[in-house]
């Protein structure tokens, strides 16, 4: 086994939210991070992969367990340790050539070596002759280039990537991996070994030796997946395919909040989270399933390129149609129930009452509002009591997003209504007067 550079055990971190409450964001981790190995993370967003990062970095120090950097104790930045960002992260008043130096002139470096370092950091990532350029004069994938060489210029023997090829669009994300695969392989990099996190499926299989799946509330690594299969790597490959399938696989059992979904009912509980899923995408996914000769049944890796999708977009569009009901995941695959059959062949009135009656009988949240209401003598309550219930499991900004889905979800299946200059949620119109009779 190779020697590891940067190894957690049992890592834990805890966060004050803005109500004082404390949450748990990490607990448990493991990982090893050795010689030799491109490392990818893929989790939900949410789960903690970038706080592990920070904590990889030195950044941000730990609440429980251990962090070590070449077996010593990490307490701090580690001078081997180097952070490419998803933002690029560039001073735009700054030369391409002085953003590059910025760490060397931070550690001391003389002025005639970090010119030279700098230089040579620009031609091994493609931008030689753009030392004097300013950002805004660059396209988006030459800052992210600028952003790998100011991180590659300290000589790091380990490169962090926090989702750096995300903000890119597609071809210029793939041909950035790309090249930072041909410098690995090639041995041009100081680099000796990489951890990426990413919410990108095919990056992770092309790219990594390791596949670590995250689980969330709290973060922690819940699944391992080798892959031994030499680099450069055929996307189109069956043995590709059938990692990338394996992926999905994973990440589709891997989030307890919207069950791992077997022909048994979805079971939640009243402080999880929603998976951030538009109503209007769910049911276009719904109808891809009946649509091109599908029969109610897809590989989501094939459905995310044909609906043209994100895995980040993927997934929770999937996993909130199983949490539904109206569809079930099982081994990278989509199916449609009975029911998802009735709503796809429904009209419209029908599609909202199956809607409507399928949340209030499986997402407790929804139920709890509904019934909250209809306890309430004008039919209508404040949000902030529901944001409070859910910020005792969820730091603020996720319980907002939650709270909102639950609202944009029951507005739909006209289970209750929402008024956006009161901030009041309130039963349909109709039932108001019922509520306040009784």
């Amino acid at each position: 086994m190779a020697e590891a550079i940067v190894e957690l055990k049992g890592v834990g971190k805890s966060f004050r939210g803005s109500d004082g409450a404390t949450r748990s964001v990490l607990e448990g981790v493991d990982l090893r991070l050795a010689e030799g190995e491109i490392v990818a993370l893929l989790g939900q967003s949410g789960s903690g992969k970038s706080t592990l990062l920070r904590i990889l970095a030195g950044l941000i120090g730990v609440d429980g367990g251990t962090v070590r950097y070449r077996g010593q104790p990490l307490y701090g930045p580690a001078r081997g340790i180097a952070m490419v960002f998803q933002s690029f992260a560039l001073f735009p008043w700054l030369t391409v050539q002085q953003n590059v130096e910025l760490g060397l002139e931070a550690r001391g470096v003389t002025p005639a070596e970090r010119a030279r370092r700098a230089e040579a950091a620009i031609e091994l990532i493609g931008l030689a002759g753009f030392e004097g350029a300013l950002p805004r004069e660059l396209s988006g994938g030459m800052r992210q280039r600028v952003g790998i060489a100011r991180a590659l210029v300290v000589e790091p023997e380990v490169l962090l990537m926090d989702e750096a090829f995300s903000a890119l669009d597609v071809l210029t994300g793939e041909r950035l991996r790309d090249d930072i695969l041909q410098l690995w392989g090639s041995g041009s990099m100081p680099t000796k070994a990489m951890l990426i996190v990413s919410h990108n499926i095919e990056e992770a299989v092309l790219m990594a030796d390791r596949v670590l799946i995250f689980a969330t509330d709290p973060g922690r690594v819940r699944a391992e997946l080798p892959i031994h299969l030499p680099r450069p790597r055929n996307v189109d490959s069956l043995e590709v395919r059938a990692l990338i399938d394996e992926v999905y696989s994973l990440m589709t059992e891997s989030a307890p909040a919207v069950g791992r979904t077997r022909d048994e009912p979805v079971t939640m509980h009243l402080g999880d989270r929603l998976p951030d899923a538009d109503v209007a995408r769910m049911e276009a996914l719904l109808e891809m399933l009946i649509d091109d000769g599908r029969d109610g049944s897809a590989d989501l890796p094939r459905l995310a390129e044909d609906a043209e999708l994100t895995d980040h977009e993927l997934l929770p569009l999937a996993q909130a149609l199983a949490c539904l009901g109206f569809a079930q995941l099982a081994d990278a695959d989509l199916h449609l129930t009975e029911l998802g059959r009735s709503y796809v062949a429904g009209t419209h009135t029908l599609r909202q009452q199956l809607f409507g009656q399928q949340l209030l009988a499986r997402v407790p949240l929804a139920a709890h509002i509904r019934h909250s209401l209809e306890q309430a003598p004008s039919g209508e309550l404040p949000e902030e009591p529901f944001l409070a219930l859910l910020r005792e499991s969820l730091d603020a900004p996720v319980a907002e997003r939650v709270l909102r889905t639950a609202i944009e979800w029951g507005r739909y299946g006209e289970a209750f209504e929402y008024n956006f200059h009161t901030g009041l949620i309130h039963l349909p119109v109709g039932e108001e007067a019922t509520a306040a009779e009784s």
